[in-house]
Protein backbone atom coordinates (compact mmCIF):
# COMPACT_ATOMS: atom_id res chain seq x y z
CA UNK A 1 0.00 0.00 0.00
CA UNK A 2 1.51 3.21 -0.79
CA UNK A 3 1.68 6.50 1.49
CA UNK A 4 -1.50 7.96 0.16
CA UNK A 5 -3.43 5.20 0.55
CA UNK A 6 -2.36 4.68 4.40
CA UNK A 7 -2.93 8.30 5.31
CA UNK A 8 -6.44 8.39 3.69
CA UNK A 9 -7.26 5.03 5.90
CA UNK A 10 -6.09 6.79 8.79
CA UNK A 11 -8.04 9.61 7.78
CA UNK A 12 -11.62 7.81 6.95
CA UNK A 13 -11.24 5.54 10.37
CA UNK A 14 -10.08 9.24 12.32
CA UNK A 15 -13.94 10.56 10.43
CA UNK A 16 -15.66 7.05 11.76
CA UNK A 17 -14.32 7.55 15.07
CA UNK A 18 -15.78 11.33 14.65
CA UNK A 19 -19.05 10.15 13.68
CA UNK A 20 -19.32 7.53 16.14
CA UNK A 21 -18.33 10.43 19.61
CA UNK A 22 -20.65 12.88 18.04
CA UNK A 23 -23.36 10.82 17.95
CA UNK A 24 -22.61 9.85 21.43
CA UNK A 25 -22.20 13.25 22.62
CA UNK A 26 -25.98 14.50 20.57
CA UNK A 27 -27.40 11.20 22.95
CA UNK A 28 -26.28 12.77 25.85
CA UNK A 29 -27.41 15.75 25.20
CA UNK A 30 -31.24 14.72 24.30
CA UNK A 31 -31.13 12.70 27.32
CA UNK A 32 -29.37 15.93 29.61
CA UNK A 33 -32.27 18.25 28.10
CA UNK A 34 -35.05 15.93 28.84
CA UNK A 35 -33.48 15.63 32.35
CA UNK A 36 -33.64 19.36 32.87
CA UNK A 37 -37.08 19.83 31.93
CA UNK A 38 -37.97 17.11 34.41
CA UNK A 39 -36.27 19.01 37.05
CA UNK A 40 -38.30 22.11 36.29
CA UNK A 41 -41.32 20.84 36.32
CA UNK A 42 -40.35 19.30 39.67
CA UNK A 43 -38.75 22.69 40.85
CA UNK A 44 -42.06 24.81 39.58
CA UNK A 45 -43.72 22.20 41.75
CA UNK A 46 -41.95 22.82 45.02
CA UNK A 47 -41.63 26.70 44.80
CA UNK A 48 -45.73 26.76 44.53
CA UNK A 49 -46.44 23.90 47.63
CA UNK A 50 -43.44 26.47 49.28
CA UNK A 51 -45.76 29.50 48.53
CA UNK A 52 -48.95 27.47 49.47
CA UNK A 53 -47.22 26.42 52.57
CA UNK A 54 -45.85 30.39 53.46
CA UNK A 55 -49.85 32.22 53.13
CA UNK A 56 -51.02 29.22 55.26
CA UNK A 57 -48.86 29.66 57.86
CA UNK A 58 -49.38 33.34 57.33
CA UNK A 59 -52.65 33.65 56.79
CA UNK A 60 -55.02 34.34 60.19
CA UNK A 61 -56.56 31.06 61.80
CA UNK A 62 -59.89 31.83 62.98
CA UNK A 63 -59.61 33.85 65.97
CA UNK A 64 -56.39 32.67 67.39
CA UNK A 65 -53.78 34.73 64.63
CA UNK A 66 -51.94 32.70 62.30
CA UNK A 67 -50.70 29.14 62.58
CA UNK A 68 -47.94 30.26 64.21
CA UNK A 69 -49.82 31.64 67.32
CA UNK A 70 -52.15 28.04 67.13
CA UNK A 71 -51.84 26.30 70.53
CA UNK A 72 -50.76 22.44 69.23
CA UNK A 73 -53.72 20.26 70.19
CA UNK A 74 -52.39 18.63 72.32
CA UNK A 75 -52.79 21.57 75.08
Amino acid sequence: MNDTQQQLDELQSQFAFQEDLLQALNERVVSQDREIQVLQQQLKALRELCLQLADAVEKPAGEGGSLLDERPPHY
